[in-house]
């Protein structure tokens, strides 16, 4: 079974989907791996490091994967109308292990399954016991909630511990964190060993007893309906707009204490929840510094920007992307980690292929797309659209203008 281990090409993604060690492991499973060229360089993994764990690299993308049995990758490959065409060079049944998007991002598993790719969404991965090793939403979230505090640390203008000096004293930085997921956690804890006094919100009625237990505050409107507020895999649910807006009014009175808020509530499969409005930041002290970790998915800020960090109403707004990838070096060897677990699942221990369990619920709930369909049951596809082609007859500029047309269509789209 051969292993291609691509590189990454969209901005700001500078992790690697294995790392030495982790490819040192598949080749001891008894599979080749194949590893393009320059693939480790954003997480300092060389080629060298690589061909020492038994791994060959590839010149290229198509290179590496001639022959593949199964991709891994960080982000899923772009397709047709993106920047380049990464799926064009996927061959029909050849397996592909990577983040996807799949229940936000139709277009991309339409054509994934017209390709004929096996492809399982790794943001799917089951929250029970046994997955616990392969769940990269966790792995990657925890570093992003330390990185959090340390970019946000890094804007504040003052310091975050208590010091009592002959001077006079500097009182300690107060830091809310909003959503207490794995994220979240790792931001309080890390704030804490800051010297910050740390309080954090959530809507899930069992983060108020993992929030206390770090040291921090909890903040929350605790009625009836926040009792109800966890999905059974452990996730939030959507609230309803009462609730939102007593939580909202809370948040209010609360945010203007606060030196620094860092936001971290996601939902899947939605948008991320307006927790933070103009209003609120106006209200913050001169100074302050917000953090969005929710930037990617639309932002918990209302004025946060995409990739930036800017300054509004005297508070700066930190909306950095890829925040992981800020800590490439840790968070692929976690990530590699991760893929690793998951790839033991799929190799048959004796005829070291590929094997596609429906009786595993990890795969059943990963797999995507097989055989030309979509398999997964809360994924949805969108047929791609066929290029159209100019007619023999048409004069040059008609042509240039239904591209000019195509390019304004899909801008908006």
């Amino acid at each position: 079974m051969k292993i291609a281990v691509l590189k990454e090409r969209r901005p700001n993604e500078t992790r690697v989907a294995a790392s030495p060690e982790t490819v040192g492991k598949m080749v001891a499973m008894g599979l080749d791996v194949v590893v393009e060229s320059g693939a480790g360089e954003g997480s300092s993994f060389s080629n060298e490091a690589y061909e020492k764990a038994g791994a060959s690299i590839g010149k290229d993308a198509k290179a590496a994967m001639a022959g593949a049995d199964v991709v891994i990758k960080i982000q899923r490959p772009m397709v047709a109308g993106e920047s380049q065409d990464e799926m064009a060079n996927f061959a029909k049944d050849q397996g592909l292990v990577c983040l996807m998007n799949a229940l936000t991002e139709p277009k991309y598993v339409g054509a994934m399954a017209a390709a004929g790719v096996t492809g399982f969404a790794l943001e799917l991965i089951p929250r029970i016991t046994r997955a616990q090793s392969m769940d990269v939403l966790s792995s990657q979230s925890n570093l992003a909630g330390y990185r959090a505090v340390i970019d946000g640390a890094t804007e504040f203008g003052r310091a975050f511990p208590m010091m009592m000096t002959a001077a006079g004293t500097v009182p300690p930085a107060r830091v809310l964190v909003m959503g207490a997921g794995v994220a979240g956690l790792q931001a309080i804890a890390t704030a804490r060993r800051l010297g910050a006094v740390v309080s954090a919100t959530d809507v899930r009625p069992a983060a108020k007893e993992q929030v206390e237990s770090l040291g921090g505050s909890f903040v929350a409107v605790e009625d009836e309906e926040f009792k109800q507020a966890e999905t059974a895999g452990g996730y939030a649910k959507e609230m309803s707009a009462e609730y939102q807006k007593k939580q909202a009014a809370l948040i209010a009175e609360t945010i203007k204490k606060q030196d620094m808020v860092i936001t971290t509530a996601l939902i899947p499969g939605r948008p991320a929840p307006k927790l933070v409005s103009a209003d609120m930041v106006k209200t913050m002290k001169p100074g302050a510094v917000i953090v969005d970790l929710a930037v990617e998915q639309g932002g918990n800020c209302e004025l946060s920007e995409y990739n930036s960090v800017v300054k509004k109403h005297g508070v700066k707004i930190v909306g950095h992307a890829n925040v992981p990838g800020r800590l490439a070096e840790s968070a692929s060897n976690l990530f590699a980690r991760n893929i690793l677990s998951f790839m033991s699942l799929l190799v048959d221990d004796d005829t070291k292929s590929m094997k596609i369990d429906l009786e595993d619920e990890i795969i059943a709930g990963t797999l995507v797309t097989r055989d030309g369909k979509v398999v997964h049951p809360d994924v949805k596809a969108e047929e791609p659209r066929p290029a159209k082609k100019a007619g023999g007859g048409a004069k040059k500029g008609a042509a240039s203008t239904k591209k000019s047309s195509a390019k304004t269509k899909a801008k908006k789209e």
